[in-house]
């Protein structure tokens, strides 16, 4: 088995992997790094939760088959994806392995600007069903559609020759993986040490938000450090 773990990663809503090139570029003299493509990103209003978690499994099983360990990193709704995912995963009590030949196993779990899911509930149930003020829900289309303009929302920061770019590269984002797929997800911060990296100047999650659910994660006892 490899000393050094995979690095894989999971994108949030209305981007796809490749906003983690610059990252993985960085990265990958020294590390492996796969990032997942999720479905309910690709044009499809059909595509579900399940889809996207069924995408995650898949390359961490690939992964942790052929005797790697994981690290999984996520941003944003891709947290409850990669939280998720863990199950069955990891070498503890809470979540023994599920295969049989797997020799490796998820070792860690980074989140960025996300949250920390709790198992049975989907992205939306702990807001309701509201959607925040940055995106609207489009019943005709089966898409999340951004009200904030995305330069604004995800950029700002950035100049702006960068900024067009990223704006650009971003996608749909099907309402059905958003909304269901409660019966599919799983607390899998409880069960391997995670870490948090919140963003101090997020327009899409204020950093307040962020804190709380980082406190709320360590009051149910999950390992969290932060950065």
């Amino acid at each position: 088995m490899s000393n050094q773990p995979t690095l894989v990663f999971i994108h949030g809503s209305w981007h796809t992997p490749t906003c983690y090139n610059p990252l993985i570029k960085l990265l990958e003299p020294k590390l492996r790094c796969v990032a997942v493509s999720l479905p309910s990103t690709s044009g499809n209003p059909k595509a579900t939760f399940k889809d996207d978690l069924d995408a995650a499994r898949t390359v961490v099983s690939d992964e942790t088959s052929n005797g790697r360990n994981v690290v999984v990193i996520a941003h944003s709704y891709g947290g409850i994806v990669g939280s998720s995912v863990i199950k069955g995963f990891a070498n503890s009590k809470e979540s023994p392995p599920t295969d049989n030949n797997q020799s490796g196993y998820v070792i860690g779990l980074i989140l960025i600007a996300s949250g920390f899911n709790l198992t049975g509930l989907s992205f939306m149930d702990p807001f309701f069903g509201h959607p925040p003020p940055a995106w609207r829900v489009n019943n005709e289309t089966g898409y999340a559609e951004l009200v904030t303009p995305p330069r604004e929302l995800f950029y700002h920061d950035l100049p702006d020759d960068e900024a067009e770019y990223w704006v650009s590269e971003l996608t749909t984002q099907s309402l059905k993986a958003l909304f269901e797929g409660g019966e599919f997800t799983y607390a899998g911060w409880q069960d391997v040490p995670s870490w948090y990296i919140g963003t101090v100047e997020d327009h899409g999650l204020p950093v307040l938000a962020q804190r709380l659910s980082v406190g709320m994660a360590r009051e149910m006892g999950g390992c969290c450090g932060t950065s």
